[in-house]
């Protein structure tokens, strides 16, 4: 990476609006949600109208109605951007569905507003309306925001989230590949054991802390119907805050391993595993503690961004080929089997460990067919060179496990 070559990042710092301002920003909210549930309701009914026509809508609704007017025209305008983008969207990302309606008791309050909409004064934020929130200045902005999204967690925390520019600094130049292996007992198994990455068990710790706030959320849980208690809602609330810590650690150890790996190497052989299956297993409570999903995401995220080749294997046999000899177990392995022993050469291994150098060997070979994956993968001593892409090389997946 070059340096001087700038990039458009997120910087988020917590806000701590008093009583007034937090009202001012849940009203606001509320003009908001209204416009998103109004230009839904257009759509369903079949007017299906573009921006430049919600815009219109906007401006003659704004005449109408004293209640819009209070509100700021630029965060209700960025509202009906937002909803288009979504809608656009919806056609050209396989999964994703239409714009749904923002229900009040499961929607979370988020406002954006552009230059014109906000300023920077006396290291305060100041909104339209007259609204002042301090924040929380943890580190200093590269250079002057173009945007801000407002927004407010599960636990009632406000946060602001400034669109910025920033110098890339360019990574240390570094030497070498390692392979990673995911897992449960050991989140990440690397080809070197000093990259390891240890199933920390943060969810674990608060397990008990947690259980005794739940029983005591079951205690004060009223009939149904009925509004739910004070009580109720402060254990409700102290068990989100405790879940959300452990979320908290999870990225945070996933984040110092991922840069540790980044700078230490060139090429990046990662296994491609998707842990959505784990949910509906034995393993799903230790292989949500292990958060593999936000492990991968951060590697791969950070490879990029430092310019390093980041290479996804996908997990067919990497099992059960041994890394010395590239022979193919005939046999699956169990999942109480933790010893690889190969019958062809006697190499004897972890059993995640050697999948981490199996998976190293396909990347640096460049085994990009389907039959290279399947069958070739039994030989890395005449693989072809290693593929070069902008994106993400990602081989073709051979089956399964």
């Amino acid at each position: 990476m070059l340096a001087g070559v700038g990039e458009t990042v997120r910087y988020t710092f917590r806000l701590r609006p008093g009583v007034t301002a937090g009202a001012a920003l849940l009203a606001e909210w509320g003009r908001c949600r209204w416009l998103w549930n109004e230009a839904v309701h257009q759509y369903k009914t079949g007017r299906r109208p573009t921006f430049g026509k919600l815009s219109k809508l906007l401006t003659e609704a704004r005449a109408r109605s004293s209640w819009l007017r209070e509100g700021s025209q630029v965060a209700q305008q960025q509202t009906l951007r937002t909803y288009a983008l979504a809608l656009r969207y919806s056609f050209k990302v396989k999964g994703r569905g239409r714009p749904r309606p923002k229900r009040r008791k499961d929607s979370l309050p988020s406002l954006e507003y552009t230059t014109r909409g906000f300023s920077i004064r006396d290291r305060r934020l100041r909104l339209p309306g007259g609204v002042s929130v301090p924040v929380v200045w943890s580190r200093e902005l590269p250079s002057d925001p173009t945007s801000v999204r407002i927004y407010q967690d599960s636990l009632g925390y406000w946060y602001a989230s400034f669109v910025v520019r920033r110098d890339i600094t360019p990574a240390p130049e570094a030497e070498g590949a390692i392979g990673v292996d995911w897992g449960v007992t050991t989140t990440a198994t690397t080809t070197d054991p000093a990259y390891d990455l240890p199933h920390h068990g943060h969810r674990k710790r608060c397990a008990a802390e947690l259980a005794k706030l739940q029983r005591r959320m079951s205690r004060r849980r009223g009939p149904r119907g009925v509004k739910p208690s004070n009580g109720y809602l402060r254990a409700k609330r102290q068990a989100a805050k405790i879940a959300k810590r452990a979320t908290r650690q999870n990225t945070h150890d996933a984040r110092v391993w991922a840069k540790k790996i980044v700078d230490n190497h060139a090429t990046i052989a990662v296994e491609d595993f998707k842990p959505t299956f784990l949910a509906r297993s034995r393993m799903a409570r230790k292989a949500a503690d292990a958060a593999i999903g936000a492990a991968k995401r951060e590697l791969v995220d950070r490879g990029l961004r430092a310019g390093r080749k980041v290479v996804l294997v996908p997990p067919a046999y990497t099992t059960m080929t041994c890394s010395q000899c590239g022979t193919r177990a005939k046999e699956r392995l169990g999942l109480g089997v933790r010893v690889f022993r190969c019958d062809t050469c006697g190499y004897t291994a972890c059993r995640d460990r050697n999948a981490a150098r199996t998976i190293l060997a396909t990347a640096e070979r460049g085994r990009a067919g389907a039959d290279d994956v399947r069958h070739a993968i039994t030989s890395f001593r005449d693989g072809g060179r290693v593929r070069s892409e902008p994106k993400i090389p990602r081989l073709p997946a051979a089956g399964k496990r």
